[in-house]
């Protein structure tokens, strides 16, 4: 851990990120936006187009001043990764050579692996019109690969770089399905508090005479109360609902006999056990 931002606890460890020959700020902004998004924050640059530093790719980074502030510059490929024991090389595409070419999943915890044994690492992501060359790669340990449609297998650096960061992330996580933050613990219903809202809904569609004919009322009360007590909708249970909904917005806008709808029709149990809106 390294830092807080907003009283949060800012983790910045993990393999750096070495991009060859970068062309945009904006590109190297957005990388640097995905990597503090996952928990990295050592940024390598070779021989970037326009220069460094860059306004515009602080700009795009979105407040990841930690890892802008913190990138270097390297003239070679060579001397970005002359301090590091193991190396991956990203490509959408088949290379011919020796090389061993992992997922990113396999990568990540490879990776983790020599992170936790005290190794030096790095990801090699390459230039956005042409990747990396087959000398840049022969200069990494191991190739991962994304799968990607193989019809559209271009990826914007940056979100290469999301994805790795990501996994990169999975890999440390005890329990991959666990969330930041869990939804907001509400104490459940009483009975009481459940059968007052039945109470308080069969009153007000009674005043607008929901509930005709009479002789239904006791059918329909019990299918309100049956759909109201559920947590799921069939499609019964909506219709139900439409015609309660259509019985109180009639009202509403008709501002006149609460049996009347806007064309002066009833609403019936009958049309109800029909399935029918009224409409």
């Amino acid at each position: 851990m390294a830092g807080t931002n907003s009283e949060r606890d800012m983790i910045a460890e993990g393999p750096a990120i070495i991009l060859v020959e970068p062309q945009l700020g904006e590109n190297i902004g957005m990388v640097a936006r995905a990597m503090a998004n996952f928990g990295l924050a050592e940024l390598r640059l070779v021989n970037p187009r326009d220069g460094w530093p860059s306004e515009k790719a602080r700009a795009a980074a979105a407040k990841a001043d930690h890892v802008i502030d913190g990138t270097k510059v390297f003239g070679t490929l060579e001397e970005a990764l002359a301090d590091l024991n193991f190396v991956y090389a990203t490509t959408a595409r088949q290379r011919d050579g020796f090389k061993p070419v992992r997922s990113p999943v396999t990568a990540a915890e490879t990776l983790r692996q020599h992170f936790r044994a005290g190794a030096k690492t790095g990801i090699l992501f390459g230039r956005e019109k042409s990747g990396l060359t087959n000398e840049d790669v022969a200069l990494a340990d191991e190739i991962v690969t994304f799968p990607v449609n193989p019809a559209f297998a271009s990826l914007n650096i940056a979100q290469a770089v999301l994805l790795m960061s990501y996994e990169w992330m999975k890999s440390g996580m005890s329990d991959v399905t666990a969330t930041p933050f869990q939804e907001v613990d509400q104490a459940p219903s009483t009975k009481e508090e459940l059968i007052g809202f039945f109470e308080h809904i069969e009153e007000a569609l009674d005043a607008r005479n929901y509930f005709h004919p009479p002789h239904k009322k006791a059918k329909m009360v019990d299918n309100l109360r049956a759909v109201l007590s559920r947590r799921a909708f069939t499609s019964p249970e909506i219709k139900v609902m439409r015609g309660v909904v259509s019985s109180l917005d009639r009202f509403r806008r008709r501002n006149g006999d609460p049996a009347a709808d806007v064309s002066g029709q009833i609403v019936t149990g009958e049309e109800q056990d029909a399935g029918c809106d009224g409409k």
